[in-house]
């Protein structure tokens, strides 16, 4: 399938999520054209990233679809009516969605090496070989091909945030999702992980980031979605947005954060 404007990689549409009568998301709609980065920012609570989760298949939605390289996600239609899809079926949608979050959740007990390794063997089924040579290349990608053997304690924040989005992408993913994966690191550590996110967007790999690093949105980003919420308030230019945003709660939101 071919992927147009027309018919982005990543279709949100009529998105809505509650947790009990807690109304989080109020309809969200979004397209992201395969090879775009789109930012999202916002204020916290504001439901960006339970939209995030909701596209990864973590959480469950209430209503709405979401669609990726044209396959509806979690979900099968038939004659109109969403069945939901198996657990082995939902596990295969989501290894084509690479995630980063804000905390590194990498294994422990596993140097950097083998927590890249991990998921190519045991769910893609890849020999081992194989695995550690691509685990290597990322490494280096990422640049830590010298700290294969080092484990997460002996790893600065941002170097664990570099070795978790090796992780990710170690398994080929046609999306990557990066839930604020700057906000718990030290801010001299910030750039590290920043830098290997620009490189992957000149790559080419269509990413959705929330953020609060509005100089990343302005440099690397496509489009730019401002919520509060539980809805999309702004969306369009990054650049436009943060010189000129239209909608006074976007105003009052960037002059607190610029």
């Amino acid at each position: 399938m071919t992927i147009t404007a027309e018919n982005p990689l990543v279709r949100i549409e009529g998105l809505h999520k509650f947790y009990g009568q807690h109304h989080v998301l109020r309809g969200i709609d979004l397209d992201v054209n395969r090879g775009e980065v789109s930012v999202v920012i916002g204020p916290s609570g504001s439901g960006k990233s339970t939209m995030l989760r909701c596209v990864n298949l973590l959480e469950t939605i209430s209503a709405g679809r979401i669609s990726v390289g044209g396959k509806l996600i979690g979900y099968r239609d038939v004659k109109g009516r969403l069945h939901d899809l198996k657990t082995k079926e939902i596990a295969a949608q989501r290894r084509e969605i690479g995630m980063v979050f804000q905390r590194f959740n990498l294994f422990p007990h596993k140097t950097a090496l083998y927590n890249i390794m991990e998921a190519p063997v045991h769910v893609k089924g890849q020999s081992r070989d194989a695995a550690r040579r691509r685990a290597m290349e990322l490494l280096d990608r990422v640049g830590l091909s010298d700290h294969a053997g080092h484990y997460p304690s002996q790893l600065s924040g941002g170097q664990q945030q570099r070795v978790a989005i090796a992780r990710a992408l170690a398994m080929d993913p046609e999306l990557m999702l990066f839930d604020e994966p700057t906000s718990a690191l030290d801010p001299e550590l910030v750039g590290d992980v920043l830098n290997v996110m620009k490189d992957l967007a000149k790559s080419g790999m269509t990413m959705i980031v929330v953020t609060h690093e509005i100089g990343f949105a302005r440099e690397v980003g496509d489009r730019l979605t401002f919520m509060d919420g539980g809805v999309v308030v702004e969306s369009g230019d990054p650049r436009e947005i943060l010189a000129n945003p239209k909608h006074p709660r976007t105003q009052e939101f960037l002059s607190r954060v610029l």
